[in-house]
């Protein structure tokens, strides 16, 4: 599923610069399907204009219908937003759970995400249009977000998660593959070794921690190249250094090295 084909819906949204803002956070995790129902003021403004910044072709280009059933009828899976709950606002969705669900789907299935007024969120009749329900777990005296914060943090988890499905990891570099990770690791352990960092009875207990902070880390190929590059240098260090001290070379050198 591509963030392509996904939709964000505003049923009667009142305030033009709340749909500037979510114009400018759609561009920000590339979406560019926005869709209005019965708009409560001109999406087309100034105001909106001003706040969608360089997004406001997405405002030229939102779709304008009349209900929101017009809105869903091309979307098999709908996921409406809400604050409150009750007997039949059960089973509720955390973002990253909704967004999970909705890049499940298979690559031609649309999925909309769908958004209720500032003041009174979606009525019952139009949640009761949607497949599946999403809140915002909140603290404080005030439970309910502002609408375009509550679109941002909503796209945002997609983001994040389309990222991690496509093996990107968060600032947008392909993850490094499994082999050349564990390429990486056994020369890490061969270096560390050698230059007595690693315990040899238990070599593993340090490079277990190191595996859990670069995995943190979310490694690229060029990362790996960069690390192994500082082991290949250490190497030829800790070489250098024995050969200068009549030694012998590290206990666990590999030739081919």
């Amino acid at each position: 599923m591509s963030l392509e084909n996904i939709a964000v819906i505003l049923v009667e949204p009142q305030g033009a610069l709340n749909i500037g803002s979510v114009c400018r956070s759609m561009a920000n995790f590339g979406l560019g399907d926005l869709r209005l129902v019965s708009p409560r003021t001109d999406h087309l403004g100034d105001e909106a204009r001003r706040m969608a910044v360089k997004a406001s072709g997405l405002l030229e280009q939102a779709r304008i219908f009349p209900e929101l059933g017009s809105a869903l009828a091309d979307i098999p899976l709908a996921i409406g937003t809400t604050r409150r709950f009750g007997k039949y606002r059960e089973n509720l969705l955390n973002p990253d759970q909704a967004a999970e669900l909705a890049l499940e789907q298979d690559a031609d299935v649309r999925v909309g995400f769908v958004f209720g007024r500032e003041e009174h969120g979606l009525y019952n009749e139009e949640l009761d249009q949607c497949q599946r329900l999403m809140t915002i777990p909140t603290h404080g005296p005030v439970p309910s977000m502002n609408l375009a914060q509550a679109v941002t943090v909503t796209l945002y988890e997609l983001s994040r998660i389309s990222a991690r499905r496509r093996g990107l990891a968060a600032g947008g570099k392909k993850l490094a593959a499994g082999e050349e990770l564990e390429q990486m690791f056994l020369h890490m352990r061969r270096t560390l070794l050698d230059i007595d960092f690693l315990d040899p009875q238990n070599p593993d207990h340090i490079l277990r921690s190191l595996r859990q902070i670069l995995g943190r880390a979310g490694l690229s190929s060029r990362d790996v190249r960069i690390l192994r590059g500082l082991m290949s240098r250490i190497d030829w260090v800790d070489g250098e250094r024995r050969r200068l001290a009549g030694l012998a070379p590290g206990r666990n050198k590999d030739k081919k090295r």
